[in-house]
């Protein structure tokens, strides 16, 4: 049995199947923009040790990739409760599994909305980065800056239109696992997402917002099409910080 039919199968519950949804073809960049690369993943999950540690590196080592680890909330009942597990990782996979058809399972790696693979095939990922990369579809800049206990976003003039999705994620935790699948086991994790809220519509004007700041010690902002493709991306600049 293939690892991704096991992740699958110890998840049932959460199965869904739907149609594929058609993705409207890339326009030219508007700029250069990080590829989204989520993550959905447990730490009551044997499986996901080695994507978390794929993540890492992505994180820590490619400026061109966002990457964003959010923990599910299936597997909390099931010896270990994942501390940075949030309800909305869950839906937000469970929207995903629902569009590609193959139901939610941990470790998934979704890259720029597009496409879901095994979190732990590193060579399927890295290919459909660099395919993301070749074909990337950015319909405005986004400037977001982080001060003060609140976050300033500014999305330029572009065509279409997409949900501005608010972010706020940590750097990284390091956790000892006391009970589970992964009991003994101490987890370094990067880039794990504490919050994640859409704050807006845009629909190709430009459009100021301003938001408190997230939960979370690092924030980005992502704009997601009605088809669920990434269409823009950005960190927080930190003005001030030392």
């Amino acid at each position: 049995m293939n690892d991704k039919r096991r992740f699958k199968m110890r998840a049932w519950p959460l199965l869904v199947i739907g149609t594929l949804a058609g993705f409207s073809a890339p326009v030219a960049a508007a700029a250069e923009r990080p590829i989204v690369v989520e993550l959905f993943t447990s730490q009551g999950c044997s499986s996901c040790p080695p994507a978390n540690a794929y993540l890492n590196e992505l994180s820590q080592q490619r400026a061109d990739v966002l990457a964003l680890a959010f923990h599910v909330t299936y597997w909390d009942y099931l010896g270990w409760k994942d501390p940075f597990s949030l309800q909305t990782a869950t839906d937000r996979q469970a929207r995903y599994g629902q569009r590609f058809g193959d139901g939610s399972y941990t470790p998934e790696i979704v890259v720029d909305g597009s496409s879901g693979l095994v979190g732990s095939y590193r060579d399927d990922v890295n290919k459909a980065i660099a395919k993301a990369r070749s074909a990337i579809t950015t319909e405005a800049d986004v400037r977001v800056v982080a001060k003060d206990g609140k976050v300033s976003i500014d999305i330029g003039a572009g065509q279409g239109a997409a949900k501005v999705l608010l972010v706020g994620f940590d750097r990284e935790h390091v956790t000892p696992i006391g009970r589970g699948e992964n009991r003994g086991r101490t987890m370094a994790e990067s880039n794990i997402v504490r919050s994640f809220r859409p704050v807006a519509d845009w629909r190709g004007a430009p459009v100021h917002i301003d938001q408190p700041r997230p939960d979370g010690e690092e924030i980005a902002v992502i704009l997601e099409a009605p088809d669920g493709h990434i269409v823009g991306a950005s960190r927080a600049s930190h003005p001030g910080a030392s």
